[in-house]
């Protein structure tokens, strides 16, 4: 396809090439991408102190820190840390709902009631529901995200 497009540019370029003025038929081989997709998303880098002074959080901070930090100035929680339903042990019928906006979340039981056995670590994912090694409470992944999402990265 690259080919086929170089073939039809070919003899535009090789004509304008003996003009003194910049050509067109090259503008559409260039790499850089248009900005036609409408504003740019918030950043998520702070803007930094001024030179001689200690920068505060709200200042310095980047990325998630920066996102949870915002989010915390307008009362509002970024992140769930409220803990799972821990009132019942989830079977197979019934699993205890994990919301997740990825396709994967990783889960701590610590067993039904809470605080029954030591805390255990495992990854829920779409695809299949998990167990706990100790209580055998059965964990299921309720994705509220957007199928393959993630899909370009590498």
């Amino acid at each position: 396809m690259l080919s086929a497009a170089l073939r039809a540019v070919r003899p535009v370029a090789v004509r304008n090439m003996r003009r003194s003025t910049p050509s067109t038929a090259f503008r559409a081989l260039s790499t850089t991408t248009p900005r036609f997709s409408g504003p740019a998303p918030p950043s998520l880098y702070g803007e930094g102190a001024k030179p001689g002074e200690i920068p505060s959080d709200e200042q310095q901070a980047t990325g998630l820190e920066r996102f949870q930090l915002l989010g915390e100035m307008e009362g509002i929680e970024s992140f769930d840390v409220e803990p799972l339903d821990s009132s019942r042990v989830g079977t197979l019928e019934d699993p205890i709902k994990v919301f997740s906006l990825d396709t994967s979340r990783i889960v701590g039981c610590t067993g039904a009631p809470a605080e029954s056995h030591e805390l255990h670590w495992f990854t829920v994912t779409k695809e299949k529901n998990r167990r706990c090694p100790e209580c055998g409470s059965v964990y299921a992944l309720d994705f509220q995200g957007v199928e393959h999402h993630d899909a370009h990265h590498h």
